[in-house]
């Protein structure tokens, strides 16, 4: 199916900006469609001789336009169609920032006319209208949700079309093998006979390259995702005060008290350019304590659903059962021993089992060891064969969904060839994937693909 039709008709308005009290120096609403001009002409005064002229601010104030009364003071940003983000003639009105000023605008120019934008619509604008392809719609909303700098990075190698180009002219080389191919079907008598060889040869290479994207799968899904690492020990071996460390803050409450930590507590880092998520969980021990109990609890279901696993110890008192116990629980994820509290006893001291690979030792009350955690959270990473470094690719998880129809049917037709089945039998799975290249760029794509994409983005972008 072609890219449906939108219409074009109506103006669209949202708030472009975060809307929190007392909080943000400006606020932006947003207009794109046809009335977008009539709509601020409407409600802005610019003072002076200020020319209306494309990619212009004006300085005025926006007022009610039956009453006249300013409702801010602020700025106003044309653009004309199509040197726009929607290639439509796009108003934004930048307002002081907070709740009451940016609402009052944007329900002004719904009074004019204008329609509450849906989640993403602007963006879907500018796709339909050809500004921007599917991969660059979807970069875009990466960027917003970035959680590192890394991850930044590759939704702006994607919004500048570092996946679309090599997926366009792999769909560009199966449009012509399909037309060679087709052309042989129809004109057999008048066309010398088709070079198996070659189709065969350019079919290896567009396969190689297909499985070559697909293999940033797992590395896109590690930067948008992030990594989820539970932080699981006895009460008492420093788990909050890892924490702490590691966050350079006072996320947790430490105490020389055991049970102190009653539930899971969460912070956000940036390891290596890979958002982590780092749950400090309850001391898993056995108590009668109800609350202690949940909390335990908590901290088991957090280790079964984590990605990794720190197993922190206490070097002043070594190895113990209930540390072996908890190891037991845990060693089927992907684990890290830390050795905490170095500074009492050597980490010799601690006789892990031999099947635990890497050992850090940490004082995490001196924040010392935090370097060597990280760098050994990087290297189970690169174990797990996910490589995030000197990449400008790193697809979603529908993109990869849709690129692995078109990996299937390349090797169907090379399975084809193989078998000198005859070249109808060819054409189906060329078809086949010459549909899903397009369906990740835009260019054969349905409405209710559309629909899933755009309705996760925030409203205003």
């Amino acid at each position: 199916m072609s890219q449906p039709e939108i219409a074009q008709q109506e103006t669209i308005a949202a708030i472009a900006t975060p809307v929190v009290s007392q909080q943000g120096s400006v606020s932006i609403v947003r207009l794109s469609g046809a009335t977008a001009v009539a709509i601020a002409r409407a409600l802005f005064r610019a003072p002076g001789r200020q020319a209306w002229e494309s990619h212009r601010i004006l300085y005025g104030t926006i007022r009610h336009p039956d009453t006249q009364a300013i409702v801010d003071e602020a700025l106003l940003l044309l653009m004309r169609s199509p040197r726009s983000y929607t290639r439509e003639d796009v108003v934004e009105f930048h307002c002081h920032g907070g709740i009451v000023p940016v609402q009052q605008v944007l329900q002004l120019c719904v009074s004019r006319g204008a329609r509450l934008a849906q989640p993403g619509e602007f963006t879907l604008r500018a796709f339909l209208n050809g500004r921007i392809d599917l991969t660059q719609a979807e970069s875009v909303a990466e960027l917003v949700g970035a959680q590192s700098v890394r991850a930044s990075q590759v939704a702006l190698a994607g919004l500048q079309g570092k996946l679309a180009q090599p997926l366009r002219q792999l769909r560009a080389g199966c449009l012509d093998i399909l037309a060679e191919v087709e052309a042989r079907i129809d004109f057999e008598d008048d066309l010398p006979p088709l070079d198996v060889d070659a189709v065969r040869d350019r079919l290896t290479a567009a396969l190689h390259e297909v499985t070559d994207i697909l293999a940033t799968a797992e590395r896109g899904e590690l930067l948008r995702a992030g990594l989820a690492v539970a932080i699981v020990g006895r009460p008492n071996v420093g788990k909050s005060s890892l924490l702490n460390a590691w966050s350079r803050s006072d996320r947790a409450i430490v105490t020389e008290l055991p049970g102190t930590t009653r539930d899971v507590v969460e912070s956000q880092l940036v390891v290596g350019g890979i958002p982590v998520r780092v749950l400090d969980t309850a001391g898993i021990r056995d108590t009668g304590d109800r609350v202690e109990q949940l909390g335990v609890a908590r901290s088991r279901a957090a280790a079964a659903a984590a990605d990794l696993v720190i197993l922190l110890v206490s070097a002043a008192d070594g190895w113990t059962a209930e540390d072996a116990e908890i190891y037991g629980s845990v060693c089927d994820r992907p684990l890290l021993l830390v050795v905490n509290k170095v500074d009492l006893a050597p980490p010799e001291r601690v006789r892990v089992p031999a099947a635990i690979a890497q050992v850090v030792p940490t004082v995490a009350a001196r924040q010392e060891g935090i370097d060597a955690l990280e760098t050994a959270i990087l290297s189970a990473v690169q174990a797990d064969g996910i490589a995030i470094a000197n990449t400008d690719i790193a697809i979603n998880q529908r993109q990869a969904a849709v690129l692995t129809r078109a990996q299937v049917s390349l090797q169907h037709v090379s399975e084809a060839i193989a078998a000198r089945l005859p070249l109808d039998f060819w054409t189906i799975d060329l078809r086949t994937a010459i549909r899903a290249l397009g369906e990740v760029t835009g260019e054969d794509v349905t409405e209710s693909v559309l629909e899933r994409i755009f309705s996760r983005f925030c409203i205003g972008k």
